[in-house]
């Protein structure tokens, strides 16, 4: 039996937090790790000590082992917990942990290397008669063996990294003219993400199901099953929406699914917590990998069964026997977990940097957060661009959606482009609430990838706006306080205000009585009503209107370059637009920019080279993923500015286009 006294976390974010503090829990003193970049994320505080690792980039600080053991040993933890992502699956890293006498919070590293590759997991998996989908391994450098490989397999198929996983590394390939792009990408990505670039091919099925089991094991043999979830919700490849327990599962189904996830964990003698992930279409079942650690979904588990898996893997760490017994393992009602992230949906869901200028959660009953966000937080192009987990438990799967809903639209966040829109559309969508989904359900519903808030909700956001600007310039200059906001001697001469926000323009035009009673014109829909309040309230401006008949309240705050205006239904940010034109300077050169900071990895035209609308010019590695920088129109590569290996910060200019009949 080993007693932990003091714990690493070598990881950042919000499971740093989640594991911090069920280890407070148990008395155990908790020790965190940060980069350059995170010098004040909200996870350094979160620990009784702190260590910096110096560097931005995670193989310069958080996927450096020298650098993680020497801050066990400074600060004297018996244990390292490893998370979930960077070295929480690497068989090395456990293995030096235990040399330098440290209780490795995960499997053995035997199991982990068993599981490590998916060529060899696979393989390992059919030996234990596990189903399985028909693959490949890509070997060598040889285009034609390539494609020999995948006939074997069969289009449409995946290109997929055999180390790590969410979605990295991963390619749809229809045909074989796109085979030897997509393997050289998905080569190079995962040589990026896991320092391991051998892909294989694997059949693809086109609207499968993606239900993962949950395992448990102790040292003593005992293997339990902890119930399926439900992982169907994705873009990238990657998930968004998780829930526990998988609905409208054949009960057949779901027992084959426990029994063979069970099965492969104790065939490699498994300790710990684990997932097996399979894929289910109709009746068939095929293994798709197991990660041999927490899962990022692994609340919905927790709240359906009662359990706190990180207790356990931290008793099972110490060596205690399980005190579970499978046949009281019983869920109750249903979970739903929503993954927010800085992203920008509709461009693809394209990474967002930048800095968060509010975070406020909604304090709601049957609502769970596990987030490393404050106000001031840098989402940094560094890492992945998750935000915070939200979580419903409900006695129905309706109502944990609807309710989930609801939290996530009280949410107070803003600052950076999020996929809220996306994930409220999903949650409150027949399509969803009828059930079950497949992979596919994204890509089968463009209208929900397209969400944005409502026409209302932004002339809304608008009023309240306008007259908390109003107060905010009033506030500013010497005009007494007793002259409502917004009020002018002369009521004939309408005010105005113009708003802009990613949709477009929101031209008020409104006049108040000193009564606080105005009548406006919001982008030509007229409303009128009173203004009830607006004021200060913690740095905030709070305005409270009835308009048209209705009362509501919002909270607006002034971020650098934008109100963030928060109310019923949601949150709305607006950019002050100058009823002046102000000069601008105009660009000089043309030619694609960097959407965000990152590293080019690819450049794929040269000088005077031909490109037509489409074609890939530069990718990009950024916040963990690949981005191709595209040809907006056919033209003529003037000038390369960049070099493979470069930084270049958003908006950069990344090469000079002409027009193809330049002469020049």
């Amino acid at each position: 039996m080993v007693r932990i006294r003091r714990l690493l976390i070598a990881n950042r974010g919000e499971i740093v937090r989640r594991v911090a503090r069920t280890a407070s829990v148990m008395g155990i003193s908790t020790v965190a790790v940060y980069s350059d970049p995170d010098r004040r994320a909200p996870h350094v505080n979160a620990c009784d000590l702190a260590v910096p690792l110096g560097g931005a980039r995670a193989e310069d600080s958080y996927l450096d082992m020298t650098k993680l053991l020497d801050a066990a040993r400074r600060t004297g933890a018996d244990a390292v917990h490893p998370g979930y992502g960077f070295l929480s699956e690497n068989a090395d890293f456990a293995e030096a942990c235990i040399e330098a006498g440290l209780c490795w919070v995960g499997p053995t590293p035997e199991a982990m290397r068993a599981m490590a590759l998916k060529v060899e997991a696979k393989a390992r998996a059919a030996a234990l008669g596990v189903p399985l989908l028909a693959s490949a391994t890509i070997e060598g450098d040889d285009p034609a063996v390539w494609v020999k490989a995948a006939y074997d397999v069969g289009y449409p198929l995946l290109v997929k990294a055999s180390a790590g996983g969410g979605g990295r590394g991963m390619r749809l390939v229809e045909g074989e003219t796109a085979l030897a792009d997509a393997v050289r990408a998905g080569r190079r990505e995962a040589a990026a993400s896991f320092g391991n670039g051998i892909v294989f091919v694997e059949r693809y099925l086109q609207a499968p199901r993606h239900v993962e089991i949950q395992l448990i094991g102790d040292a003593y043999g005992s293997v339990l099953h902890l119930h399926e979830r439900e992982c169907s919700v994705q873009r990238r490849h990657q998930k968004v929406i998780e829930e526990a327990t998988a609905p409208s599962l054949a009960p057949e189904v779901r027992a084959l699914l426990a029994d063979a996830a069970v099965r492969l964990a104790a065939g490699i003698g498994y300790t710990g917590a684990g997932t097996v992930e399979f894929l289910v279409e109709g009746d068939e079942v095929a293994f798709l990998e197991m990660n041999a650690r927490l899962q990022v979904e692994h609340p919905v588990t927790e709240e359906v069964l009662g359990l706190d898996l990180v207790r356990l893997q931290l008793e099972v760490a110490a060596g205690r026997p399980l005190r579970l017994a499978q046949e009281a393992l019983v869920p109750h009602g249903h979970a739903i977990e929503a993954r927010l992230y800085a992203e920008d949906v509709p461009a693809g869901y394209l990474p967002a940097a930048g800095v968060v200028g509010r975070y406020r959660r909604a304090e709601t009953d049957g609502i769970r957060y596990d987030d490393a966000l404050e106000d001031g937080t840098v989402v940094s192009p560094y890492y992945d661009p998750m935000l915070a987990k939200v979580v419903a438990h409900a006695p129905t799967r309706e109502e944990a959606a609807l309710r989930l809903a609801a939290a996530l639209e009280r949410t107070q966040v803003a600052g950076v482009t999020t996929n809220r829109d996306l994930l409220i559309a999903v949650l409150r969508s027949d399509a969803f609430l009828d059930g079950p989904v497949t992979t596919a359900f994204l890509e089968s519903h463009p209208e929900l990838v397209a969400a944005a808030p409502s026409a209302r909700l932004r002339r809304s956001a608008a009023m309240a706006a306008t007259f908390a600007a109003g107060w905010r310039d009033r506030s500013r200059s010497p005009v007494p306080a007793s002259v409502p906001a917004g009020w002018r001697n002369v009521r004939s001469q309408p005010q105005h205000r113009l708003f802009a926000d990613r949709l477009g323009e929101l031209d008020v035009r409104y006049r108040q009585e000193a009564t606080g009673a105005f009548e406006a014109r919001v982008d030509g829909e007229p409303c009128s009503g009173e203004v009830v309040e607006v004021g200060p309230v913690a740095g905030d401006i709070v305005v409270e209107l009835e308009t048209n008949g209705e009362r509501g309240r919002w909270t607006v705050t002034p971020l650098d370059e934008t109100l963030a205006v928060m109310g019923p239904g949601g949150t709305v940010e607006l950019v002050e637009v100058p009823l002046l034109p102000v000069a601008t300077t105009a660009a000089t050169a043309g030619g694609p920019t960097a959407p965000l900071p990152g590293t080019v990895v690819q450049i794929a035209v040269g000088p005077g080279q031909a490109v037509r609308a489409g074609d890939p010019l530069v990718v990009l590695e950024a916040m963990k993923m690949e981005h191709t920088i595209r040809a907006h129109d056919d033209g003529v590569v003037e000038e390369v500015l960049v070099t493979v290996g470069a930084s270049v910060d958003a908006r950069q200019l990344l090469l000079r286009l002409r027009p193809p009949d330049d002469s020049r």
